[in-house]
């Protein structure tokens, strides 16, 4: 195994974890999003506002999403499960 191999491997990695999380951090950044502008409309200054709907989505976006998400990290093992004979030798 070559550190090209390895930094590519890392990179790929990387961006499964960032595809597989976009997602929950979108709908998460939406909502938290639409409860500060509520906020400063109402003058409502309860932190505890901002937390609970952002909760609430990445539950909900998980429950949407995560058969999408498990497809794509069985996908990335599963190909490197399968070359892996091909990086070692």
């Amino acid at each position: 195994m070559s550190t090209d191999f390895i930094i590519g491997l890392a990179g790929e990695a990387v961006f499964v974890v960032l595809k597989a999380s976009a997602p929950m951090l979108v709908l998460a950044l939406v909502v938290g999003l639409i409860v500060s502008i509520f906020q400063a409309t109402t003058q409502i200054q309860e932190q505890t506002l901002a937390f609970v709907p952002k909760i609430v989505a990445v539950f909900v976006s998980i429950i949407i999403f995560g058969p999408w998400i498990l497809n794509t990290v069985i996908d990335f093992t599963y190909n490197l499960l399968n070359n892996l004979h091909n990086y070692i030798g």
